[in-house]
C-alpha cells in the first residue's frame, strides 16, 4: 500500500493535461529563448557595437547562470513553496527577457541575461517532476509526450523564428517574443497548479551555502571552458589550464559534500536508484548527439553551401516536423511497449540518419536531405520520452524534484560539450584533411597546371591580366578549403552516429519497469 501511494498524483482536483500544457507553456519558451538568441548573436554585436567574439558572452552568461541554478531548484521549491517558487521565475524569466531586448549597451543585456538564466534555470526541473507527479505510472509516457514537443520542438523551432524575426523586424523581438508567452504561462499556472501534500510539508534544512557555492564554481568554470577553449587553444593557454584546475577541486569537493551532508543542496544519493544511474547516463549522451546535430547541421547550410541563417533554419525545421508527427505516436504506444526496445528504435534511426548525413557532397539541394531530417525528427520522440519514464519509474514522487534537476543539469552538460566538440572538431579536422588532400596537389601534376592555366586565361579575360595568376591559385585553394571542410563536416556525422549506436548497448542495462503499478523497490 506505501508503494501505491508513493506514486499516487496529488493535482488538488485538477485535469492532469490542464497541468501539462501550463507548465510545457513555460518550459517551450525557456528552451525556445536559448536557441533564438543564438541567431541574432551576429545582429546584436553590431547595435551594441561588439564583436562577434563579445557577443557570444550573451550566450555564455545565460548558460552559467542557467547551470547553477538549475540543479538547485529543488531546494528553493521546497523552502518557497513550487508553485510560488515556479511563477516567481517566469515572472523574473519574462521582465528580464523585457530588459534583454530594450539593452543599450552590450554590458546592459549580459546582466539582463544573467538573471534571464537564473529565472530560466528552474523551469524545466520544475514543469518536468510536476508533470511526473500529476499522472499515474500508467500515463507518465503520453504526458512526457506533451513535455517532449517544449524540449525536442522548440530547439529546432527557434533559429527558424528568430531568423525571421530579426530579419523582417528586429533582433530584440528575438527577446520580446517571451513578454505574452509568460504572461499566459503565469496566469494557467496559478490557475491550475497546485502544491502536493509532501511539498507543503517539506523540511529541506538549512541553505547549503558551501554546497552551492561549489555548484556555482564547477557549473561555471565548466561552461566558460566549453564556450571559450576553442578560441584559447585549449590547454595551449595558460587560463584555460588554470580554470580546468579550479573545475576539477570544486566539482571534487561538491561531490563529497553533496554526499555526506544529511541535507545537501543537490542529494546526490540519488544515483543509488539504479535506473536512474542509467538514465542520466544516457540522457548526458543524448544531449552530446542532438546539440551537436542542432549545430552542425544549419553550420553545414551555411558554411559551405552559402544559405543565410534564414534559409538554414527553413531546411532543418522539417526536424520539428517529424518530432510533432512521433509524439502522439510514443504516447499511444509508450506504456504499451518495453521502453527499452524504443528506445533502441530511437538511437538505431538516429544513428542511421546520421550515417546518412555524413554521406551527403557539395552537390546536394535544399531538399536531398529533407526525409533523414524528418526521420531523425521522428526518432527523437523514440529517445527522450522513453528515457524519462523508465528514469524516473522507479523513484518516489517527492525524489521527483532533486531527480528532475540532476536529470536536466545532465542533460544541459551533454549538450554543452556536444556543441563544444563539434566546433573543435569542424577547426581541426579541416586542418588536418587540408593537409591530407594538400599532398595530392603538388604543383607539377599535369593535370593541375592545365586547370591553372584554364582559370588563369578566363579570369585574364574578365580582371587585370597581371593579377589573374594569383586569382587562379586563390580559387584552387578556395576548392581545397572547401574539400576540407565538407571532410570536417563529414566526421562529426559520422562520430556522432557512432556514440548513438553505443547508447543502444546501454540502454539494455535499464531494468524493465511496470507501468501499470508503483515499481518495485519503491517504498
Amino acid at each position: 500500500m506505501a508503494e501505491i501511494e508513493s506514486q499516487t498524483p496529488d493535482t488538488g482536483g485538477v485535469n492532469p493535461w490542464l497541468i501539462a500544457a501550463s507548465v510545457m507553456l513555460a518550459t517551450f519558451m525557456e528552451v525556445l529563448d536559448t536557441s533564438i538568441a543564438s541567431v541574432a548573436l551576429p545582429y546584436i554585436a553590431g547595435s551594441l557595437s561588439a564583436t562577434t567574439d563579445e557577443a557570444t558572452w550573451v550566450l555564455t552568461s545565460y548558460l552559467v547562470s542557467n547551470a547553477v541554478i538549475l540543479p538547485a531548484s529543488n531546494w528553493f521549491a521546497l523552502r518557497f513553496g513550487r508553485k510560488r517558487f515556479l511563477i516567481t521565475c517566469v515572472i523574473i524569466f519574462t521582465i528580464s527577457s523585457f530588459f534583454c531586448g530594450m539593452a543599450p549597451t552590450l554590458g546592459f543585456i549580459l546582466i539582463a541575461r544573467v538573471i534571464q538564466g537564473a529565472g530560466g534555470g528552474a523551469l524545466q526541473p520544475l514543469s518536468q517532476s510536476i508533470l511526473m507527479e500529476s499522472f499515474p505510472p500508467a500515463k507518465r509516457a503520453a504526458a512526457m509526450a506533451v513535455f517532449a514537443f517544449g524540449v525536442v520542438v522548440a530547439p529546432v523551432i527557434g533559429p527558424t523564428l528568430g531568423g525571421w524575426l530579426t530579419d523582417t523586424y528586429s533582433w530584440r523581438y528575438a527577446f520580446y517574443i517571451n513578454i505574452p508567452v509568460g504572461i499566459l504561462a503565469v496566469i494557467m499556472i496559478s490557475r491550475f497548479v497546485h502544491d502536493p501534500h509532501y511539498v507543503r510539508k517539506a523540511n529541506p534544512g538549512k541553505f547549503d551555502g558551501i554546497g552551492f557555492g561549489l555548484l556555482a564554481l564547477w557549473t561555471g568554470t565548466l561552461q566558460i571552458m566549453l564556450d571559450k577553449g576553442q578560441e584559447a587553444d585549449w590547454f595551449g593557454a595558460d587560463w584555460v589550464r588554470w580554470t580546468f584546475a579550479v573545475f576539477t577541486i570544486a566539482f571534487i569537493w561538491f561531490v563529497v559534500h553533496s554526499w555526506r551532508k544529511d541535507k545537501p543542496l543537490v542529494n546526490l544519493k540519488t544515483f543509488k536508484d539504479w535506473n536512474f544511474a542509467i538514465g542520466c547516463t544516457l540522457i548526458f549522451a543524448f544531449g552530446i548527439c542532438i546539440y551537436s546535430m542542432i549545430t552542425v547541421l544549419p553550420l553545414y547550410f551555411q558554411e559551405l553551401l552559402g544559405y543565410t541563417a534564414f534559409s538554414a533554419g527553413l531546411v532543418v525545421f522539417p526536424r520539428g516536423v517529424g518530432s510533432i508527427l512521433g509524439m502522439p505516436v510514443i504516447g499511444l504506444i509508450g506504456n504499451k511497449i518495453d521502453a527499452r526496445i524504443l528506445l533502441t528504435f530511437g538511437f538505431l534511426v538516429f544513428t542511421v540518419t546520421s550515417l546518412i548525413f555524413g554521406n551527403s557532397n557539395l552537390e546536394i539541394g535544399p531538399t536531398t536531405l529533407l526525409w533523414p531530417i524528418v526521420i531523425t525528427g521522428f526518432a527523437l520522440s523514440f529517445v527522450f520520452v522513453p528515457i524519462a519514464t523508465e528514469t524516473y519509474g522507479t523513484l518516489r514522487n517527492e525524489q521527483m524534484g532533486n531527480a528532475s534537476g540532476i536529470f536536466n543539469l545532465m542533460r544541459n552538460v551533454g549538450g554543452s560539450i556536444g556543441i563544444s566538440l563539434t566546433q573543435t572538431e569542424l577547426v581541426r579536422r579541416s586542418d588536418f584533411h587540408q593537409t591530407n588532400l594538400t599532398n595530392y596537389l603538388p604543383m607539377g601534376q599535369t593535370w593541375l597546371q592545365q586547370r591553372l592555366h584554364a582559370l588563369n586565361g578566363y579570369l585574364s579575360r574578365q580582371t587585370n591580366p597581371a593579377d589573374a595568376a594569383g586569382a587562379a591559385q586563390g580559387q584552387i585553394y578556395g576548392m581545397l578549403q572547401q574539400q576540407s571542410l565538407l571532410w570536417a563536416f563529414i566526421d562529426v556525422f559520422r562520430w556522432t552516429a557512432l556514440l548513438s549506436a553505443a547508447c543502444v548497448i546501454l540502454v539494455w542495462f535499464f531494468k524493465k519497469v511496470a507501468h501499470g503499478r508503483a515499481p518495485a523497490g519503491a517504498h
